[in-house]
């Protein structure tokens, strides 16, 4: 006669489930770290975008060209140049942790000091000490992503990462213009900002505590004391390495100066409002201008933050089950270059080629970041995203001042958008070089 199943306990079911998401080598460890970490990026992104969000009125306030807005961006990228690479090598000897922190620090003391900064000089310096630090966490983060899921859902956890980081751009664009109109100037918004790089700072000290955690019972190597680089070691990385960051280089040096002037953009060449009209208090009209996405100045420029926030995590879930890395990274370029000729030489809303840009933005950072762990040796994580991402901000910090140097001598945007749709075309061309190249060289890209 067969036994009859045994009732399940439900004390023995609960503890469990709690022994799990305690365990660092389970899957819902690792997903709730990720989960503290993805938040890091929020008050960095939101302090990094509200000079763009709030162009209009920081240039009626200050009494400046349109060019002082892209000098807040140059200074960010030039501070970022500067020490990127040195990042590389902290986290490689130091481990994410110890890194993580010092650049958090710089973070929130260059916001602070930008918003309580009585002249423009002083904010100037608090934005050059902010990037000193913000693109260094960047750097950070993306090596934990590496740390906790290589060889597993890689993708996945990059693109929860970006999606994260991305919403506090969105929070940025759609607010940044009603926060100073509420609070009584661009002033109270840079405060926002500051206060959101403090929350920052206390989520990271959250993921310190858990990964020393898994460190110690074994989940984790060691972060200290790692190999010291060598200058051959740079000389040694792969082709196909150092055509993924001139890809990164042409792509990202399109999208994010854009973003710094699309506000100013749509409400000055299509006279689209900067903010939703709604009556009430600050939540309701923060609400109606998230209702109106299409409608706002803001809104349409946090289009492309918005898609990469929602779609980023779908499409990395899609290259860990099913490939086609190199694919996604011509798509991104190949929708880019449309876009932006759409957008400079005819009269069509941007709505549509908006959209177009923000599929873009989808596509290729789901693909890229987890390819370039790819192609680098694990010990050397560090030093090939910081090197990357240094390389990246020599664009971000050129183009933004010959866009605005492009906007006073012409009147106009038509010339920094048909310069953005040549870094496009730049961009598609190194894309299939990769896709040549990376057959070439044994596919490590089209592998899952």
């Amino acid at each position: 006669m067969a036994s009859e199943p045994q009732p399940s306990n439900p004390h023995h079911q609960s503890a469990s489930a709690t022994s799990a998401w305690l365990d660092p080598a389970s899957r819902r460890h690792r997903f709730a770290v990720l989960g503290i970490v993805a938040l890091v990026p929020l008050g960095i992104t939101f302090a990094y975008d509200i000079f763009g969000a709030i162009a209009p009125t920081l240039v009626e306030a200050l009494g400046a060209a349109r060019s002082t807005v892209a000098t807040f961006y140059t200074l960010y990228s030039g501070a970022a140049i500067l020490s990127l690479l040195v990042v590389g090598l902290a986290i490689d000897r130091l481990g994410p942790r110890r890194a993580g922190l010092l650049f958090l620090g710089l973070v929130v003391a260059g916001a602070g000091l930008a918003a309580a900064a009585p002249s423009l000089p002083l904010m100037l310096a608090g934005r050059f000490l902010f990037g000193c630090g913000a693109e260094s966490v960047h750097v950070v983060l993306l090596t934990i992503g590496a740390r906790w899921f290589r060889g597993r859902e890689l993708a996945l956890a990059m693109g929860i990462v970006i999606a994260c980081g991305r919403l506090g751009s969105i929070l940025s664009f759609n607010s940044g213009e009603l926060l100073a109109a509420s609070l009584g100037g661009y002033r109270p918004a840079l405060a926002v900002a500051a206060g959101l790089c403090g929350l920052s700072l206390a989520l990271f000290l959250a993921y310190c505590l858990l990964d020393r955690r898994a460190e110690r019972l074994g989940t984790l190597e060691a972060t200290r004391g790692g190999a010291r680089l060598a200058w051959g070691d740079l000389r040694a990385l792969p082709r196909l390495y150092w055509l993924l960051t001139l890809l990164c280089l042409a792509f990202y040096s399109a999208i994010f100066p854009f973003t710094a002037l699309a506000t100013d953009l749509f409400a000055d060449r299509w006279h689209i409002p900067r903010v939703a009209t709604a009556e009430g208090g600050l939540a309701v009209r923060l609400g109606a201008g998230f209702l109106n996405l299409f409608g706002t100045a803001g809104g349409l420029a946090s289009l492309l933050t918005l898609s990469s926030m929602v779609f980023a995590p779908l499409a990395g879930a899609w290259v860990d089950r099913r490939g086609g890395r190199v694919a996604l990274l011509v798509a991104g370029p190949l929708l880019q270059v449309p876009a932006f000729l759409l957008m400079g030489l005819t009269g069509l809303h941007p709505a549509g080629p908006m959209l177009l840009l923000a599929a873009a933005f989808v596509l290729l950072p789901a693909a890229f970041w987890p390819s370039l762990a790819l192609v680098v040796d694990q010990r050397r994580t560090g030093v090939a995203f910081g090197l990357t991402m240094m390389v990246q901000n020599i664009g971000l910090a050129l183009f933004p001042l010959l866009n605005g140097w492009l906007r006073d001598v012409t009147r106009s945007y038509q010339a920094s958008l048909i310069m953005f749709a040549a870094l496009g075309a730049v961009a598609l061309a190194l894309a299939l070089w990769v896709w040549q190249e990376d057959g070439r060289s044994g596919g490590a890209l089209r592998r899952r």
